[in-house]
């Protein structure tokens, strides 16, 4: 299955926008590191396509992405402006 053409991901956005909302801003390695903690191995490549929307994610990606950064699950998933 392919990515689809029109770009719906909105878990990409989000990972870029809490990335970036962190003070000082969360580096793609760092975030990288933070996942690997977690048991997580996306690197950062990998969140890169994430958040430009050609990667997507897993259940459990989503999960140690909302831990790693600070926000909720609902969140990620385009709920809870």
């Amino acid at each position: 299955m392919g990515v689809p053409k029109k770009n719906n991901n909105l878990v990409g956005k989000r990972v870029k926008k809490a990335r970036l909302a962190k003070k000082p801003k969360l580096t793609q390695d760092e975030l990288s590191g933070k996942l690997a903690a977690r048991g997580v191995v996306i690197d950062r490549a990998g969140i890169a396509k994430l958040e430009a929307g050609s990667r997507y994610v897993s259940d459990f990606e989503v999960k140690a992405l909302a831990a790693a950064l600070g926000v909720t699950v609902g969140w990620l998933l385009g709920g809870e402006s």
